[in-house]
């Protein structure tokens, strides 16, 4: 497996413009992580990575993060066997931000936790109405109950 070391950022214009991934973690040393669908365009997920799943993840091509929660790394599939297989990497203009393009693979094709293909599943209803509403705009693909057994 190749080992990755991230550059020390160097100008402006060579992050903004230039040809070398310098991504910037911030001072928890996490950068955010936009996943979406390779195939659809859907958003699938927000996660954060460090140097270390950042690597993982360019070395095994399957998507890996950094667990705020669990203070540990986590490839997605790990448990409920529904893994990102990474097909692209990109950044925005001052490389502080990824987004990955994957292809999402398992039984039930699904990105969240909660049985979802999406972890973005509800929208806000109606803009104007106080009481903040939200309407759910996919169904369940899976019960987690039956995916993610407690160890």
């Amino acid at each position: 497996m190749p080992t990755y070391v991230f550059p020390a950022r160097t100008t402006t214009a060579e992050i903004e413009l230039g040809t070398t991934l310098q991504p910037k973690f911030g001072p928890d040393g996490l950068i955010p992580c936009i996943t979406q669908d390779v195939h659809s365009g859907e958003v699938l997920m927000f996660a954060f990575m460090n140097a270390e799943s950042l690597a993982h993840t360019l070395a095994t091509k399957k998507a890996t993060y950094w667990s705020r929660s669990r203070n540990k790394l986590w490839m997605k599939g790990e448990e409920s066997g529904n893994v990102q297989h990474v097909k692209e990497v990109r950044t925005d203009c001052d490389q502080d931000v990824l987004l990955i393009k994957v292809e999402q693979t398992g039984s039930a094709n699904a990105a969240c936790h909660n049985g979802y293909q999406s972890c973005f599943y509800r929208k806000l209803g109606d803009f104007a109405d106080p009481s903040l509403k939200l309407q759910f705009t996919a169904q369940r693909l899976f019960d987690p109950a039956t995916v993610y057994k407690k160890k």
